[in-house]
């Protein structure tokens, strides 16, 4: 049974290296990570517009969990929304809660609230919000209308906060429509996550098994040359094809998983009945 498994103990693991629970200072940093890190550093500190967009699986999330973590050093308040089907009354009443206030019941007066909440934190505590928006392809054209109000203040002439959307690359395919042409026109930074690349991938699966304490090499090279061909580099893909692999080998007694280990896996657990 998979549960009965311990690949921690027979690799002789501290941590598991590819979860979703690596330290954001323990990631990878290639992927034009630390520059898209420091265009997004730069959005917070200007209170700018920025767009994040890469294809799924590229490592989006993970991005914006860094980000946020080293913003958390600095005179920052992220406010993180995941829910990208909101509406724009839920949308303010979910920032509203994140700051511990009681959203007022109408659109308009819980978005007066929240400008009001925003311009004390600068005013008198000297904390900048960051909103990020995640799967931000999703947000219904109400919502993306709702984004160029919510930059709105000052007559116009000062952004009340950073406000970054992340989402996958049609986000950037429907802002490009004409009726998305006033919020495309306020667009500061973009931002684009690229797949690894075959040397990027390697780099990728060592950092991770650093992580989890591993001094040796575990996954020979015609392994991972299998793990990029069936992940395209794409890190959701070899996160599953590396723990699949590391399963099998745990409970096969495998010291070493090799490119054999990796097409089983892929052809038996991977694509198997369209289970990528």
């Amino acid at each position: 049974m998979i549960a009965l498994i311990n690949v921690e103990g027979f690799y002789e693991f501290q941590h598991m290296p590819f979860g979703k629970n690596v330290p954001p200072d323990k990631l990878y940093n290639g992927n034009d990570a630390e520059e898209l890190i420091d265009r997004l550093k730069y959005t917070a500190a200007g209170q700018l517009f920025a767009i994040v967009t890469g294809d799924s699986g590229t490592g989006k999330s993970t991005l914006m969990r860094r980000f946020a973590s080293e913003l958390r050093q600095m005179p920052y308040k992220v406010l993180y929304i995941a829910d990208s089907k909101l509406t724009p009354r839920a949308f303010y009443k979910e920032l509203l809660n994140q700051l511990g206030l009681d959203a007022h019941f109408f659109r308009e007066s819980a978005k007066s609230q929240l400008h009001r909440e925003i311009e004390k934190m600068k005013a008198v505590y000297g904390v900048t919000p960051v909103v990020i928006t995640d799967e931000s392809h999703l947000l219904s054209k109400d919502m993306l209308e709702e984004v160029r109000f919510l930059l709105n203040c000052g007559m116009d002439s000062i952004s009340p906060m950073s406000l970054i959307l992340a989402g996958q690359s049609e986000l950037w395919d429907k802002l490009r429509f004409k009726s998305c042409e006033a919020i495309r026109q306020r667009i500061d930074i973009r931002c684009d996550i690229n797949k690894l690349d075959r040397v990027q991938t390697t780099e990728y699966i060592n950092t991770h098994m650093s992580y989890a304490g591993c001094n040796r090499d575990i996954f020979s090279e015609a392994a991972i040359d299998d793990i990029y061909k069936f992940s395209g580099g794409v890190l959701r893909l070899i996160n599953k094809c590396c723990v699949s692999s590391l399963m099998y080998g745990a409970q096969n007694k495998k010291t070493i998983i090799d490119d054999r280990i990796v097409k089983l896996m892929i052809d038996s657990e991977l694509t198997a009945g369209g289970r990528v």
